[in-house]
């Protein structure tokens, strides 16, 4: 059976001034490292998207952060463990990086059923724990695009 996921996404890098990054464990895939991801739902704009996902996998509200378009796709195949959760016949997604800046490490609340759990990592460390390519790129160039107040 097919799923109805489409295959348009959001990457948000959510990492503090010091650049220490918040990783999320996979509970579907237990040592699958990543930054917050999701997929868009209905016609809803892609800066929606990256807050709603935020708030359903961290608890954060993204309105007292500064979140930032990095008007940067990425296109890769969804892996094929991934693809029933998408109507039949598609494998490619089209990925839009944010990242969002906060002060400093902030409490977070996953959400369980599909986050194991998550850490602060220094962004070379986090880097390194990731699993996707797409999100490996995106956090190692944090420290030439964080926003600097």
């Amino acid at each position: 059976m097919s799923g109805k996921k489409q295959p348009v996404s959001v990457l948000v890098v959510i990492y503090t001034s010091e650049l220490d990054v918040l990783l999320l464990e996979r509970a579907d895939h237990p040592g699958y490292w990543q930054s917050v991801t999701g997929s868009r739902e209905d016609d809803e704009d892609l800066r929606a998207t990256a807050m709603r996902e935020v708030r359903e996998e961290t608890g954060l509200d993204v309105s007292l952060y500064t979140l930032t378009d990095w008007q940067l796709q990425n296109n890769y195949e969804i892996y094929p463990h991934w693809r029933h959760r998408y109507p039949a016949g598609i494998t490619q997604n089209t990925e839009h990086v944010f990242a969002l800046q906060l002060p400093d490490r902030v409490p977070i609340t996953i959400a369980a059923r599909e986050h194991l759990e998550f850490r602060w990592l220094p962004w070379q460390d986090a880097a390194q724990k990731v699993f996707s390519p797409s999100n490996r790129a995106a956090i190692l160039s944090l420290p030439n695009r964080r926003v600097t107040c």
